[in-house]
């Protein structure tokens, strides 16, 4: 197996981080002021917990202020949108995150229409959504972008390639679709009532997996020299004597890597992008808040 069939998104990641240093560090001196990112976490979920301080610290190492607002799992939601309300007139807060699942008795849509569509870095809001929709600028969900990002680093100009999106979630499936029809790919997107799935990936150059099912797309799948991106992240039962199981994706890896011509690990492809772009995202709003020109040569112009 060549190793130049891995696409690297750590790597990538690392090299877009240190990008957004070098410009969060010019938009210091333009604006007096640092980009500043919020995170809101409710509950003490572990996984949502670590990924909140990954987010932090990441944030902070960039030149950025992180500010990070918990509240207790039985906070009410009126307490969360007053968080939200708060953060969205705080000139000192350029993005806002809101980390999700919520408890239950959250109504996650209200919160998200909440958030300040010029502050909504995540890319969720319904304005955003329909930003995209239509090909105006606004702010895109960060894994899709990160795996747009990756898929232009690997193959340059998109235009004209078959590509499948398998999962049609509002915050993988559909905007990924849109990412890839803006780079003029012939799109479908794939789903639980679709019919002969395998014949429709074998027939796909691009093929973007973000369903939750390990190792679903099989390597026979896979048509040759196609470029493979794996969104998903599943930890598989514990083998006989292990007390943790592997984290695989939603490809077949070791069997779609004997065909495909570039295919994303799982760990270390697509989720390394994910903050790496949030912080992208959020700097991005920065520069449009205070009205500065911020040099993309380096930075895909997806957003604002």
């Amino acid at each position: 197996m060549s190793e130049n069939k891995i696409i690297d998104g750590k790597e990538f990641a690392e090299r877009l981080r240190a990008r957004i240093g070098v410009l969060a560090g010019e938009f210091e001196a333009k604006a007096g002021r640092k980009a500043g990112l919020a995170v809101v976490l409710v509950g003490e979920d572990p996984a949502s917990q670590v990924y909140v301080s990954s987010k932090g610290k990441q944030t902070v190492a960039a030149g950025m202020n992180s500010f990070e607002h918990k509240l207790a799992a039985d906070a009410s939601e009126e307490e969360l949108l007053a968080v939200v309300a708060s953060l969205n007139a705080d000139p000192a807060v350029d993005g806002i995150l809101v980390q999700l699942p919520l408890p239950r008795h959250m109504d996650e849509q209200k919160v998200i229409a909440t958030i300040d569509p010029d502050k909504d870095v995540d890319g969720f809001h319904v304005t955003n959504a329909g930003r995209l929709a239509v090909g105006q600028a606004g702010y895109v969900p960060c894994t899709p972008l990160g795996c747009l990002m990756l898929l232009e680093d690997r193959l340059g100009d998109l235009k004209g390639l078959n590509a499948v999106v398998i999962g049609r979630s509002n915050i993988v499936g559909k905007p990924m679709a849109q990412l890839l029809l803006s780079a003029n790919c012939t799109v479908t997107i794939a789903h639980r009532h679709t019919k002969d799935l395998a014949d429709l990936v074998r027939r796909s150059d691009i093929v973007v997996a973000a369903v939750g099912v390990p190792e679903m797309v099989k390597g026979d799948w896979i048509k040759p020299g196609a470029t493979v991106i794996d969104v998903g992240i599943n930890r598989l039962p514990p083998a006989e004597g292990k007390t943790k199981g592997r984290i695989v994706g939603d490809v077949d890896y070791q069997g779609a890597v004997q065909v495909a011509g570039a295919i994303t690990p799982v760990p270390g492809g697509v989720g390394p992008m994910t903050i790496a772009v949030l912080l992208r995202n959020a700097l991005v709003a920065a520069y449009a808040h205070e009205g500065l020109t911020l040099a993309t040569a380096d930075l895909p112009e997806h957003s604002i």
